[in-house]
């Protein structure tokens, strides 16, 4: 049997529809586990953020969505954890070289400043493809504190 890649997803009040519909895009492809929010009403992203960026980190789930308003919150916090390396994306070429060139392992979304279908564009990408090493892998490696 086939082992699923496990994903983390994560959101606040203005990422909670479009998280709902990006986990039940991939739910037949993927093993996915809800971080919350589990509604739109206000909530503050950090309480969210930091469960799933320390599951991420651990190993227990290989990537992380997150969704806000505009992205940059849950990126600034999730990007608090030494293992964890967020990219805000807002377009999937953004998505693709934050997985080819940085090794990302967080995608975090901006929900108010993009549509559904670009998306479920950029997590596609973003979750398929592999990260190209070479002359990035030193680079990532410095991104660790010392």
């Amino acid at each position: 049997m086939e082992t699923k890649t496990r994903i983390a997803f994560g959101c606040d009040h203005a990422g909670f529809e479009l998280k709902q519909k990006l986990m039940a895009a991939i739910s037949d492809r993927f093993e996915t586990k809800d971080f919350g929010c589990f509604s739109d009403n206000s909530v503050d992203y950090p309480d969210f953020v930091h469960p799933l960026a320390m599951s991420v980190a651990n190993g227990q789930y290989e990537f992380g969505i997150l969704i806000c308003g505009s992205g940059n919150g849950v990126c600034m916090t999730a990007n608090k954890h030494q293992q964890i390396r967020a990219a805000l994306c807002w377009t999937k070429e953004l998505g693709e070289l934050a997985r080819l060139h940085n090794d990302a392992n967080v995608l975090c979304l901006p929900s108010r400043f993009i549509s559904e279908a670009t998306a479920k564009e950029i997590l596609d990408i973003f979750l398929t493809t592999a990260f190209e090493g070479g002359r990035h892998k030193n680079r990532v490696k410095k991104i660790a504190l010392m």
